[in-house]
């Protein structure tokens, strides 16, 4: 059993979900074995970016991107799926965390404003 540390982005997202969402997430991660790291198979996948590999977990509407940091879990984003941030960050594009995040914000902020506009 590993232990998990999260991001601060991990944090502020994980601290926003409901309490039955944040249990079920957290009981993922903690549930990750060994053996399922060194074969990954839905919900759980792997990649590499920059010399680092990642693992994303599928939990529900929510995917978890971590990496194993001194045999702990070290969670670095948890994102809504199916969206810009986590669309960006399965896809190996080159962001930074600051940016992913203020993508997401101001991504959201303007497909609202183009709904308002067209009524």
């Amino acid at each position: 059993m590993f232990q998990v540390t999260f991001s601060d982005q991990s944090m502020v997202e994980l601290n926003n979900l409901e309490m039955s969402d944040q249990l079920h997430l957290v009981e993922q991660i903690s549930n990750v074995t060994s053996d399922q790291l060194s074969h990954p198979r839905e919900p759980l996948s792997k990649f590499s970016r920059d010399g680092t590999t990642f693992y994303r977990l599928r939990a529900g509407d929510f995917r978890c991107y971590f990496e194993i940091e001194s045999n702990n879990l070290y969670s670095h984003y948890i994102l809504h799926k199916n969206t810009l941030p986590d669309f960006v960050f399965r896809s190996k594009l080159p962001l930074s965390e600051d940016l992913i995040v203020e993508q997401h914000q101001s991504f959201w902020k303007y497909l609202n404003s183009l709904k308002k506009n067209s009524k």
